[in-house]
């Protein structure tokens, strides 16, 4: 028998073609997914915060040297892509969220989460006797929140790839690699509000990606014509944290040269955008100005008639 194979369009394929491919897939199980991406570098959060001390925190993180403030982060568990990342098995941001705010020094952070619910608890404790002397729980304790980060996803997804039965032997292992292999992205915002006003600080966007590739489980466990896989949870989650920190380093950004916005005659005072005929300030300067009145001339002054003197 001649040591040859036919590929589909009738040309000698070489025996060596199909080690050749499965050893490629081997690699390519090894490396499931590329690193995610910060915007455009590599990045995500990791390491631990304690005070002001950061251990292992990402370098790219930007950081402050002195906080600007007390801040809670607040999750919108009511928006649709909340339910998504249930969906995916994938937790809340705000833990992750919060490392990274601690770490970078920026803001303070303040409990007002499902702590919150243990924090009361204490407190009822001790209102109610069960407590031991020098507790030192009361009234008057608590830091206030000067800030509220809202975390929102605006998109996140996998984009190429897919999965199915691609074709048998080594050319249908070889289009599984490549039909496999996807792109995670998503793109996040963070909104900082002033809780004492409600005006809104900053806003700010980022974006990450990485590239996955499926698992071949059943490529060598049912024959070379089938390839398993499907969406990998872990590398999407990780892309997620790394837009979270990609948005979260634009915000410092903007903060480090701050300027508080300016409303002539104050904020919330009407607008300067007000209707005809209204009562506030705004609105008073839709008025027409009165042209202004034509200078009033002095009357001229009657000559002055010399008295004259009778002749002799």
């Amino acid at each position: 028998m001649e040591n040859t194979l036919q590929s589909s369009v009738g040309r000698p394929l070489s025996r060596g073609l199909p080690a050749l491919a499965v050893a490629t897939a081997l690699l390519l199980t090894g490396c499931l997914s590329t690193a995610p991406k910060l915007g455009e570098n590599k990045g995500t959060v990791s390491g631990a915060a304690g005070g002001e001390t950061a251990e292992n925190a990402n370098s790219q993180l930007e950081k402050c040297e002195e906080s600007l403030g007390t801040i809670a982060v607040q999750e919108d568990t009511n928006a649709p892509w909340y339910f998504q990342l249930r969906e995916r098995q994938l937790g809340s941001t705000v833990p992750v969220i919060r490392l990274m705010i601690q770490q970078s020094n920026c803001f303070v952070v303040v409990e007002r989460g499902a702590g919150m619910n243990n924090m009361m608890a204490e407190r009822n404790l001790e209102k109610s006797g069960e407590m031991r002397g020098g507790s030192n729980f009361g009234g008057g304790q608590m830091v206030s929140a000067d800030y509220t980060l809202r975390p929102e996803i605006q998109f996140s997804g996998k984009t190429g790839g897919g999965g199915g039965f691609l074709g048998g032997g080594a050319l249908g292992l070889i289009g599984a690699v490549a039909g496999q292999m996807g792109k995670n992205e998503a793109s996040t915002t963070l909104l900082l509000i002033d809780n004492r006003s409600g005006v809104q600080i900053s806003a700010s966007e980022g974006t990450g990606s990485n590239y996955d590739f499926g698992l071949f489980g059943a490529a060598f466990t049912g024959g070379l014509g089938g390839g398993g896989g499907g969406y990998s949870k872990t590398p999407q989650g990780k892309v997620i944290v790394s837009a979270f920190a990609d948005s979260y380093n634009q915000m410092v950004k903007s903060l480090r040269s701050y300027k508080a916005q300016t409303v002539k005659g104050g904020l919330g005072t009407g607008g300067r955008l007000g209707v005809d005929g209204g009562t506030t300030p705004a609105s008073k300067e839709l008025t027409s100005k009165p042209a202004p009145a034509a200078p009033v001339k002095a009357p001229a002054k009657a000559p002055v008639k010399k008295p004259v003197t009778p002749t002799k």
